[in-house]
């Protein structure tokens, strides 16, 4: 059974940085894309950010380039969100997921974790 951890989020001021971590258990990620979502309240998960299987491409939402910065470690089973320049708007539960390929449609993810909450304080 796949199983995805999240940890890391939390409440940081505007400006601040958080990396998220995501650990898999039941799936080697180095054959799977990884993506990082994220939902606010009241509104639909959207996508942030996704890797390939072997950490060479990335793909980025736009409001995130150049502020968060996605990244795995295939010998942990771990893919990474280092979230800088962090702003109240970026605030939402954030997910990972894991599938076949990089994208940003979540219905392309088959597992997914629990997710970890990050607020951004003005």
């Amino acid at each position: 059974q796949v199983q995805l951890v999240e940890s890391g989020g939390g409440l940081v001021q505007a400006g601040g940085s958080l990396r998220l971590s995501c650990a898999a258990s039941g799936r080697t990620l180095s054959s799977y894309a990884m993506g990082w979502f994220r939902q606010a309240p009241g509104k639909e998960r959207e996508f942030v950010a996704a890797i390939n299987w072997s950490g060479s491409y990335t793909y980025y939402e736009d409001s995130v380039k150049g502020r968060f910065t996605i990244s795995k470690d295939n010998g942990k089973n771990t893919v990474y969100l280092q979230m800088n320049s962090l702003k109240p708007e970026d605030t939402a539960v954030y997910y990972c997921a894991t599938g076949p390929g990089v994208t940003g449609d979540p219905g392309r993810y088959d597992y997914w974790g629990q997710g970890t909450q990050v607020t951004v304080s003005s």
